[in-house]
């Protein structure tokens, strides 16, 4: 590992500010052995500051379900009908006049392999997405039955388990929470408060308080967005702060939710857009070296939200990297600072 220190991280985490419409940011970094753990931050963030993680939730719901597959009270292939009532599974993946809905199983959602309509970035057949909507300030609330209704409504985009195909749907996750309750009788907010709890994520917390003003809002180009009607209503959307995510990271890649030596089994990559690939229940960030052609970029694996919160792991160089750039309408500025943070350390 090159000499990389504090004031090597606040140089980079100061520059991103020069990209387009970014207002602050905030990272964390940690080699794998803990020896050196840095924070930087910058603009209107410092290291302290909580921030909305956006879709690395979705890496916190894969943890506990991989957690319940660990124990045996779960299983990779058990049907969704299982844990769903039957009015509800029914009609919700028909595709070319037949109902796939029971062909679902966990480790569809685990692997967004399902081929559910995305009820938060399709097109339904009026209106806008949910995610246009809240770009343009239209905050509303989108519980789970309003979830299953807005699919119902909506095509397929394959059957489930589809040769190897994948496409990155909201809508598993949220139906993992389903799955989740039903196996341990609880609201899957208290699970996720509970883990947060035992991992002494003390800055960590599902957002209930639409008043909540604790956190920095998420920017969409230049005006912050108070989407607390939506976060508050998923039961699943996430609070924290860099240095807590850095904690889950390490979690999850050391076994605690699932062995260690099983982690491997779970890279069994789709693509679903460029630079992103996904497995079982996480996310592969990858740059082919044509793209970087002076120096390579390694793989990291982990999670990504769409507002520029990034939580990897860079196996090839045992590095843990979280953090945000806080800012919906340009998340691609998190990526280059990822990048020019793992070049300044191999």
């Amino acid at each position: 590992m090159k000499r990389f220190d504090e004031d090597t991280l606040e140089h980079i985490v100061k520059q991103v500010l020069q990209k387009k419409h970014i207002h602050g940011a905030v990272f964390h970094v940690s080699s794998g052995d803990g020896r050196k753990s840095l924070s930087g931050a910058a603009g209107d963030m410092d290291v302290e500051s909580s921030y909305y993680i956006a879709s690395i939730n979705k890496m916190m719901v894969s943890a506990v379900t991989l957690k319940l597959i660990e124990e045996g009270r779960l299983h990779f292939t058990d049907a969704l009908e299982k844990y769903m009532e039957p009015a509800h599974l029914k009609g919700l993946h028909v595709l070319g006049g037949k109902d796939h809905s029971k062909d679902i199983r966990v480790v569809h959602l685990l692997s967004n392999t399902s081929g559910l309509p995305c009820y938060f970035e399709d097109q339904p057949l009026e209106g806008n997405s949910v995610i246009k909507d809240l770009e343009a300030g239209m905050d509303q609330s989108w519980p789970l039955e309003k979830v299953i209704e807005r699919v119902k409504t909506m095509k397929p985009h394959f059957s489930p388990g589809e040769g190897n195909r994948a496409k990155y749907i909201d809508t598993n996750h949220q139906l993992l929470n389903l799955v989740i309750e039903k196996v341990l009788d609880k609201p899957v907010k208290e699970v996720l408060n509970q883990l947060f709890s035992d991992l002494e994520m003390h800055r960590t917390y599902v957002c209930e308080d639409a008043q909540d003003t604790s956190y920095i809002y998420p920017y969409y180009k230049n005006e912050k967005r108070n989407i607390s009607k939506f976060i508050t209503s998923t039961q699943n959307d996430v609070i924290s702060t860099a240095k807590d995510q850095m904690i889950f990271l390490k979690a999850f890649f050391n076994g605690y939710f699932y062995p260690r030596d099983k982690i491997e089994d779970l890279k069994k990559w789709n693509p679903i857009f460029f630079p992103f690939q996904y497995g079982i229940g996480i996310q592969k960030f990858y740059m082919p070296r044509i793209l970087s052609p002076l120096k390579a970029v390694p793989d990291m694996i982990g999670h990504c939200g769409s507002t520029g919160s990034v939580a990897f792991y860079v196996p090839e160089a045992d590095l843990y990297i979280t953090g945000t750039t806080n800012q919906q309408a340009n998340p691609s500025a998190a990526f280059q600072t990822l990048i020019k943070i793992v070049h300044s350390v191999i």
